[in-house]
């Protein structure tokens, strides 16, 4: 399909609007390179200056991205609603999801059936004492200050919240890369610009962190289970980089600890007391349940009251059946087994893929988390032969900025006897006949 601009309306507000309508009907799709100022001007009739103003109002809201020369083009996937991701066909193997495995998730029926539910009103308390006990004592076990917390509908959920409580579009936020790329679409429609930073096996490098804090009003770590490299912060790094962050008061540091106990590797922090402006998010999705939606997040004062602040203005709370699901089942003296064999099953899954590449000569990183991440000389033709071959697994584009192609392989729901199968079909991929249509 084509799209007509000159219909599109006559001020920036309605140009934008006419855009975004494009998207979402799928005249435009992800990726699509839009028409530069001067020639938008003039095929919609309207000045360079309100052409100019439309994508700049598109381009805070995520929906569009600008590459200096190479022009602007619809983003990868912009916040609206529908589908810009396709599901692997049924008939593949799927390593490519990024899901936990359902046989390590919490049984919900075990505490379902003993719900006690009791109306909460408008003007009540928001989170449950007891739950904000239990919460306070998890963080606590790992050494993070936990004197003021909050609750909120996920980790992703707390992010946006910590990062509108600070930050303006506009501002600057150091983040990994290679990364999660729903954090970048999130970034992208709060208008904030990712500051890509190099990791290695123990997370965000100090080496290459280090000149950009100056220029950065946040930082986003991930302290283990990062997604997609799996690598984990050991002492010495959360040292190194707690000590970044306290050359910079008022840079805000955030740590998602999406994984938490099932991650594989212990927890290390860089948050203490005395930093002004911080938060430590643990969801509770790959634990227990993604359904549960639902994160701890300790701060410090200011950054708690202000996510509690602006939550009263949205969703209020989160729903207290939520927050009761989830505290009965960390009392339940079966959760820690629970989390122990998935963190163990994990690590042996994802040791069984690394062993067994390694072993083709191919190398892959994956130390924690459910992930493992293969470097490849290109990724589409990764992909697509890996599909040829059975097997689902994820390009490594959307989560790259600055990094070198790679494939992420998600191990969560694979046996570890699979892993000489998809190691042997990768590593056919990459053999020197057919290394030339991967170049």
């Amino acid at each position: 399909m084509t799209v007509q601009y000159a219909e599109l309306g006559r001020t920036a507000t309605a140009l934008a609007v006419g855009i975004e309508r494009a998207i979402v009907e799928g005249a435009l799709a992800p990726g699509d390179l839009l028409p530069t100022v001067r020639t938008l001007s003039r095929e919609a009739g309207v000045s360079p200056t309100t052409a100019a103003a439309a994508y700049r109002t598109l381009r805070q809201r995520g929906l569009v991205a600008t590459h200096g020369r190479n022009g602007t083009t619809v983003s990868p996937r912009p916040p609206l609603a529908g589908s810009f991701d396709s599901a692997p066909a049924a008939a593949l193997r799927n390593l490519a999801g990024g899901n936990p495995d359902v046989a390590l998730l919490a049984d919900l029926r075990t505490v379902l059936h003993r719900l006690e539910p009791t109306p909460q009103l408008y003007g009540g308390v928001g989170n449950r004492p007891s739950l904000l006990a239990r919460a306070a004592d998890l963080f606590a076990h790992d050494g993070i200050p936990a004197q003021h917390l909050a609750i909120t509908g996920g980790a992703l959920d707390g992010i946006e919240r910590a990062l509108q409580a600070h930050l303006r579009p506009g501002d600057r936020i150091a983040v990994e890369d290679p990364g999660y790329p729903p954090l970048f679409d999130l970034l992208a429609a709060l208008g904030l610009v990712p500051e890509p930073i190099a990791l290695d096996a123990y997370g965000l490098r100090p080496d290459a962190l280090a000149p950009r804090l100056g220029h950065v009003a946040a930082v986003l770590v991930t302290p283990r289970a990062q997604n997609p490299t799996g690598a984990a912060l050991d002492a010495a790094r959360a040292a190194a980089l707690s000590d970044l962050f306290d050359a910079h008061p008022d840079l805000l540091v955030l740590e998602d600890d999406h994984a938490g106990p099932v991650a594989g590797a212990a927890a290390f922090t860089t948050a203490h007391p005395g930093r002004r402006r911080w938060a430590t998010l643990r969801s509770m999705s790959k634990p227990l349940a993604p359904d549960l939606r639902l994160a701890f997040v300790a701060g410090d004062a200011l950054t708690i009251a202000r996510i509690e602040g602006r939550q009263r203005l949205g969703t209020g709370w989160v729903s207290h059946l939520l927050q009761q699901v989830v505290e009965m089942l960390l009392a339940d003296p079966a959760t820690p087994d629970l989390w122990h064999k998935a963190a163990r099953s994990y690590a042996r899954r994802r040791r069984a893929v690394i062993d067994a590449l390694i072993g083709h000569g191919i190398e892959a990183t994956g130390d924690s988390g459910l992930n493992v991440w293969v470097p490849v000389p290109a990724e589409a033709p990764a992909v697509a032969g890996m599909a040829a071959a059975g097997w689902a697994i994820q390009a490594g584009e959307r989560f790259r900025h600055r990094s070198p192609a790679a494939v992420r392989l998600t191990v969560a729901g694979m046996a570890e006897d699979e892993a000489p199968a998809v190691a042997a079909a990768l590593a056919q991929l990459l053999a020197a006949p057919r290394r030339r249509s991967l170049a």
